[in-house]
């Protein structure tokens, strides 16, 4: 298969969708792969790094899309990329449908072969969301801390206090990979920490593993509202596969939070858990709502790209491998995850959940292969 890897042109991001080993391994088993020019730089890769591995380097992405049969990305195609796709061409990389129409309708309009890294599911794992949620989770902690300094328009509390002073208190909403990894680094840094989750066995594991400076609380609204106005750093991390966020805060309950307080939404690829999130950049990574800080940056892993990178490819690349050796028809026949995988293909949505948060319908997988 002839493999494209285009440089990612979101705003501030820095990761590439292929390592120089993983497109030597892919040389190896007979496939073409072409990178862009620079595609590499920002998480620490040269083009010589790809080429002394077999990889050819183009200079221009209109060059990737028109050769390549399959587009290897790390996040989803913005608008300005629309144009560069050929139809039918298969792409895998994080999609997000579910808060985003106009993507959508792109991709079945031009009958994209979408596969999507956050949908693929063993279990109840989501082994391609994992590596980027645990970055983020961790990011959370510590961007949360930060933009409680006065200068950033926080309540200039310090997360863990000095000795005779307060410690900052931190909700973390959701105890999946990112909620766990956010409460393991807020307690870290000495806060308060409570980190709740409607799981109730995921609850009991959280609960033996975590720091003492951690409590497990079920979280339903009452306990939400009891706690949010004691806390300086609330991190909102839930997850439903495919689907849009729940949104645990709204904009009336900001009222209820000390001044100065930061939201952080983990969640604002899936539109957020927060009523009044919207997606912001690392070059303006926050704005202030009723008092309230806001971090809601939508591709948070990009500020930390050669560690992202190469944990997000860790995991893709046995999946890539096999979309290479099988093709978009025939993968999800060899390799059934993948069917998990697919969101859109010559034309059709194949994933409910994203269906369903956008008001479409979706085809049956069983049926159409």
């Amino acid at each position: 298969m002839i493999i494209g890897v285009p440089k990612e042109i979101k705003t501030d991001e820095y990761r590439v969708a292929l390592t120089p080993a993983g497109a030597g391994e892919l040389v190896k088993e007979g496939h073409r792969v072409y990178v862009e020019t620079a595609a590499g730089e920002g998480s620490g890769f040269s083009d010589a790094d790809y080429e002394v591995l077999g990889a050819t380097i183009l200079k221009e992405a209109t060059a990737i899309f028109d050769v390549a049969e399959m587009i290897l990305k790390v996040k989803e195609p913005i608008a300005q990329e629309y144009a560069l796709f050929k139809p039918n061409q298969t792409l895998f990389t994080y999609l997000h449908l579910a808060a985003d129409t106009a993507q959508t309708h792109f991709l079945l309009e031009k009958g994209i072969r979408a596969f999507a890294y956050e949908t693929l599911e063993i279990g109840r794992r989501l082994p391609l969301l994992e590596p980027m949620s645990e970055v983020a989770g961790k990011m959370a902690a510590l961007m949360g801390a930060v933009h409680l300094g006065r200068y950033h328009g926080g309540s200039g509390i310090l997360a863990g206090g000095v000795v005779g002073t307060h410690r900052a208190k931190v909700m973390v909403l959701g105890g999946g990979v990112a909620g766990k990894a956010a409460a393991e680094v807020a307690a870290g840094l000495g806060a308060d920490v409570t980190i709740m989750d409607i799981n109730t066995e995921r609850l009991h594991y959280l609960n033996d593993v975590m720091d003492a400076n951690v409590a497990t609380l079920y979280s339903s609204q009452e306990n939400i509202n009891a706690l949010l106005p004691q806390c300086d750093i609330v991190v909102g991390t839930v997850l439903v596969p495919g689907a849009k966020a729940p949104k645990l805060i709204t904009r009336a309950m900001l009222k209820k939070m000390k001044k100065g307080s930061v939201l952080v939404d983990v969640s604002i690829d899936q539109g957020g858990c927060f009523e009044s999130s919207h997606a912001t950049t690392h070059t303006a990574p926050t704005f202030i709502e009723e008092g309230i800080v806001h971090y809601c940056v939508a591709n948070m892993p990009g500020a930390y790209p050669h560690t992202s990178t190469y944990a997000l490819t860790n995991a893709t690349l046995p999946y890539v491998k096999a979309l290479a050796r099988y093709g978009a028809a025939e993968v999800c026949s060899k390799l059934p995850v993948m069917a998990t995988a697919l969101n859109t293909y010559d034309g059709k949505l194949y994933n409910a959940a994203v269906a369903e948060a956008l008001g479409m319908q979706s085809s049956d997988f069983a049926l159409s292969f």
